[in-house]
């Protein structure tokens, strides 16, 4: 949803062996200050990346540093496992270049970078068995049968395989054939693994204990991993630093802990685990008002009545019988066991609706308290006011624009067939259940649930993307059509 709103200074690099992208594009990454800390092995400088006329990576610039754990995350479609690609060298970037340890390796052939990739499909020899499968690549340098037999009895243990060498991969279970697949990758000493979903084929249980044994074979390695996943609890649970991904850009990068207490946008805070997403105006520091009441708040550093947006996550609602004296209450319309606590949805005296995970059960009808802490509540910068696009004016009453021709109000002026932009606000945007009733045709691509509205992102046939407030329930991916009232199209002329 989100256009890049982590925006850092990169380490400087040469323009040498690079291939050269469009200027003055956001770049989201490492900030160059913290680069004596730990060396750079791997540097992204300003990557693109086009499959025909649709682009699946936009600027990306990410330095990962010597021994890291870094996991790379965001929803299908994101771009995450076409940049892993580029990084082995199985695709090449239409922008930008990559480097390793300093130098330039863009054009470099997989078989010849000192990196190895686990696949989420393991790729095993079915007909060689576990040993061999492991021995595959050092026998290919033709190393000494010595050297090859203790090298993989020494990966065999770090993988917890010993006394499997004489097996076939074809009998062995999804996680075995998962350790065989990481034993093959680590045993020609890459400096750098690269995890693309290895987990995603394993059960829950078997998934889970898999996450403890990379963490350890990191540990033990002291190599650089990158990984892929669309599990936000895998990132959480694996990474020194989580790279999260949307529409092909780095949205943030940060520490587990922050990427979860410090979300930089919507997006981020929606997709990384539960989230209350409300409007709210910033009164002044440490002063936030949202659902009509004011709350003292930790959060600086905002203009004085500026609109922003508020996350509270579901645990850090406190929840009680019905109290006179509380700040909200409400009635609980749902409660769901989860395990490990119970979940409820309340829905306050004001009309917001809001999740709340507790320990203590309260049932459905039961009238209910609410108490927000300041630390609990998490401001952040509102990402945008209202909508606005390129366009062209057809005619005098007449916009060009997200694929359509939209019915304008009279305009003076400017002349037929100029380039203009178009503001609009979400709630001016009325989407029809046929995609022609509307003056515009657009796919439902983000849903943002925010108490007692949903934001939606809307994205045009031409890939426009606009915003829009409605009270009504769509789905993600409904083809819709696009209507907006003349008079809420405000028009200038591009200068």
């Amino acid at each position: 949803m989100a256009d890049n709103i982590m925006s850092f200074s990169p380490k400087p690099l040469s323009d040498e062996g690079c291939i050269h992208r469009a200027p003055d594009i956001p770049v989201a990454g490492h900030t160059a200050e913290s680069s004596n800390e730990k060396a750079y092995i791997i540097e992204i400088d300003h990557l693109s990346k086009w499959f025909g006329d649709k682009q699946v990576l936009n600027d990306v610039s990410l330095f990962v540093r010597q021994g890291e754990f870094v996991t790379i995350l965001g929803p299908s479609g994101c771009g995450k496992t076409t940049l892993l690609r580029i990084l082995a060298g199985f695709n090449m970037p239409s922008e930008g270049c990559v480097r390793m340890n300093g130098n330039d390796i863009t054009d470099v052939p997989p078989f010849e970078r000192p990196m190895n990739t686990v696949f989420q499909r393991y790729a095993l020899f079915p007909h060689l068995n576990v040993y061999d499968n492991i021995a595959f690549g050092l026998k290919l340098k033709k190393e000494d049968e010595e050297s090859i037999d203790r090298q993989v009895r020494r990966v065999l243990k770090i993988v917890g395989l010993t006394d499997y060498e004489e097996r076939d991969v074809d009998s062995l279970s999804g996680g075995q054939q998962q350790r065989v697949a990481i034993a093959r990758a680590i045993i020609n000493k890459p400096q750098v693994l690269l995890l693309d979903e290895p987990l995603a084929a394993l059960d829950l249980k078997m998934r889970k204990d898999m996450q403890m044994e990379l963490k350890q074979m990191h540990k033990e390695l002291g190599i650089t991993f990158i990984y892929v996943t669309h599990d936000q609890e895998e990132a959480l649970t694996l990474s020194d630093t989580i790279v999260v991904m949307n529409k092909g850009r780095i949205q943030q990068i940060g520490r587990p802990t922050d990427i979860y207490n410090e979300p930089v946008n919507p997006f981020v805070a929606d997709f990384i685990g539960d989230s209350n997403i409300l409007n709210g105006i910033m009164v002044e520091d440490h002063k936030v008002q949202f659902m009509y009441q004011e709350f003292e708040c930790v959060d600086e550093g905002f203009q004085p009545n500026e609109h922003v947006d508020v996350v509270l996550r579901p645990e850090d609602i406190y929840i009680m019988a019905r109290n006179a004296n509380a700040m909200i209450s409400g009635r609980v319309t749902a409660c769901i066991f989860k395990g490990v606590h119970y979940e409820m949805t309340v829905v306050t005296d004001r009309g917001y609706e809001l999740i709340i995970q507790d320990y203590n059960m309260f049932e459905a009808g039961q009238e209910v308290s609410l108490i927000i802490k300041p630390n609990d509540i998490h401001v952040m910068h509102r990402e945008r006011l209202y909508n606005v696009i390129d366009g062209v004016l057809a005619d005098s009453t007449h916009i060009e624009m997200l694929g359509g021709t939209f019915e304008c109000e009279p305009q003076t002026g400017i002349e037929d067939g100029a380039d203009v932009k178009v503001r609009f606000g979400f709630d001016d945007v009325e989407l029809m259940d046929y995609s022609d009733e509307g003056d515009a045709v657009g796919t439902v691509s983000f849903i943002l649930y925010k108490g007692n509205h949903y934001h939606l992102t809307v994205t045009s046939e031409n890939g426009e993307d606009i915003f829009v407030n409605t009270s009504e329930v769509w789905d993600d991916g409904d083809m819709v059509g696009i209507k907006i009232l003349p008079q809420a199209l405000k028009i200038s002329k591009v200068e």
